[in-house]
């Protein structure tokens, strides 16, 4: 992500028309429920176009869940650097960062989080690796706010494992047209989980 604010801006998906396609299909039917000629079908191919592309349907999953995943952890290190040295400052963008991402690629989100058990092990364990990554971001945030005596939880790996859960969360109740915009949405957050963290 070029920019220091550019973690907060989100377009148009800028995935292939395949993965596109893909993607609609595993959000409404999961991985198991799918097959190739219903992705065929959704990225306006023939199962022989589909099979050019992409060698199985395993493939296409490992590949949308490496990008919405890179994605995210490209926009948490840019929210990061433009937060500066305060842990509340990169506590909160780096809440703000996950917030935003959970509500504007709400079907990345919700497909890399609910088929990872679809992966075969070796795709499982590149994928585990990125989600891991995200999570020690997190955690390094809490941890650094608790050894700057900002935040008060006792309990700061429990803490970071709820923070996360909650802006994955997000994804699943967020609508565009719901009661509240996205800012709102940010808002609230931040004053539950600066809370949950026993922000000073």
């Amino acid at each position: 992500m070029a920019g220091s604010e550019s973690w907060r801006e989100y377009g148009p998906s800028p995935l292939p028309k395949v993965l596109q396609g893909a993607l609609r299909v595993f959000a409404e039917h999961g991985y198991e429920g799918a097959s190739i000629r219903d992705l065929a079908t959704a990225a306006g191919l023939s199962v022989p176009g589909m099979y050019h592309h992409y060698r199985s349907k395993q493939e296409i999953l490992v590949s949308l869940l490496e990008s919405a995943l890179t994605d995210l952890i490209g926009r948490c290190r840019s929210a990061l650097a433009s937060a500066g040295g305060e842990p509340i400052a990169r506590f909160d963008a780096l809440v703000e960062c996950l917030v935003r991402f959970h509500m504007f690629r709400r079907a990345e989100a919700f497909v890399a989080s609910t088929e990872l058990r679809s992966l075969e092990p070796g795709n499982r364990d590149r994928c585990v690796t990125l989600r891991d990554e995200l999570q020690r971001m997190v955690a390094d945030v809490i941890e650094a706010g608790c050894a700057a005596g900002v935040f008060s939880t006792p309990y700061p790996a429990d803490a970071a494992r709820a923070v996360s859960t909650l802006c994955v969360g997000v994804a699943t109740w967020y609508r565009e047209d719901g009661p509240l915009a996205p800012d709102q949405v940010v808002e609230r957050q931040l004053v539950l989980l600066r809370s949950l963290v026993g922000l000073r």
